[in-house]
């Protein structure tokens, strides 16, 4: 989830309509590693990652003009990103690297390879969700949008977002081998 405030957004997007690059460049700098998130998770690949971001910033200082703020800036972003990754998808240009979830137990805290092996397994058990689950969970948990605006993102109900979301923590929590009454 983005520690941005998203009331600077506001001010940046105004500022960046006027020519503005400096507020352009911190708008980049706030949501660019959630675009890649974003991206890693649909692709599973780094350069495809990196690639989608190039695409989406491209893409944002090209439409910046036509965004009209009915939306907030992150809800606008997530359509934008989703979109380009569908689209690099639907092209050829990239495709996903296919996973086998492998059951892992947790690994200590103090323990760097087990901690790699643990943000690996959480990467392959969100890119073995369902594509609709992926897409809320990475609008929700990722840019941080509220349910309502996930499910304007997304083109569903609120409540479709909410138990998409659900569905997929539960997925991600048997993954890890707890229950749901676990947190």
């Amino acid at each position: 989830m983005t520690t941005h405030d998203r009331s600077d957004d506001v001010a940046l997007v105004a500022a960046a309509k006027e020519g503005d690059t400096e507020a352009f460049e911190a708008l980049v700098r706030a949501h660019a590693g959630a675009v890649y998130a974003h991206a890693m998770r649909f692709f599973g690949d780094p350069h495809a990652a990196e690639d989608v971001v190039q695409e989406v910033f491209i893409k944002v200082y090209r439409s910046l003009a036509g965004f009209d703020g009915t939306a907030a800036f992150s809800t606008w972003l997530f359509r934008v990103t989703r979109n380009v990754c569908v689209d690099m998808l639907r092209s050829g240009r990239r495709r996903p690297v296919p996973t086998d979830l492998i059951d892992v137990a947790l690994a200590a805290p103090d323990d760097p390879a087990g901690s790699a092996v643990t943000r690996t397994t959480l990467e392959d058990a969100l890119r073995a969700l369902t594509p609709e689950d992926r897409d809320a969970i990475s609008a929700v948990g990722i840019f941080g949008l509220s349910y309502a605006e996930a499910g304007e993102a997304l083109g569903v109900p609120e409540g479709t977002v909410k138990s998409r979301v659900f569905r997929a923590r539960r997925a991600l929590m048997t993954t890890f081998g707890r229950t749901g009454g676990e947190r």
